[in-house]
């Protein structure tokens, strides 16, 4: 149980999110089914907790110098990675930035492109959920077979 605690708190941290979740999970013997699920549904969890934050306490939190200098810097990087794909193709360009499982391209930053983009957050919801279980499946397989790798080497 305590695998799985770490696994959802990996899934749910920015940067780490999925990458390090589902690996953690599988390389700790627990079964890839039961780990994508669950690091897939804590992955999601941070969709809406980060549009709530952003449309309640950023405001607050704007004010703080070191949080503003962070933010800054981020809604920057985010906007011009968004801007390129993103504002293009709407709702399913926030999908597919979510599902490439590349630092920075999570469910986060996804997150803040679609409320930057001002997109309706029910149907980006949708979306960017869809890009995390196409991530999921992405770190999956890579998982696996990376795994399957490591045996071939050391056997």
């Amino acid at each position: 149980m305590e695998i799985l605690l770490y696994s959802i708190l990996l899934s749910i941290l920015p940067i780490a999110e999925l990458r390090g979740g589902i690996p953690y999970a599988v390389a700790n013997d627990i079964g890839l089914p039961e780990a994508f699920i669950t690091c897939v549904i804590a992955n999601m969890l941070v969709i809406p907790i980060v549009f709530v934050f952003l449309d309640t306490l950023h405001s607050q939190f704007y004010r703080v110098k070191p949080y503003r200098w962070f933010f800054d810097k981020w809604v920057v990087r985010t906007q011009r990675k968004a801007e390129r794909n993103v504002a293009r193709w709407g709702y399913w360009g926030v999908m597919l930035f979510v599902a490439i499982p590349l630092p920075i391209t999570g469910a986060y930053t996804g997150t803040l492109a679609a409320w930057l983009l001002k997109l309706d957050k029910k149907k980006a919801f949708w979306h960017l959920a869809l890009g995390v279980v196409i991530a999921g499946i992405v770190v999956s397989v890579a998982t696996v077979t990376g795994m399957e790798v490591l045996r071939i080497f050391t056997e």
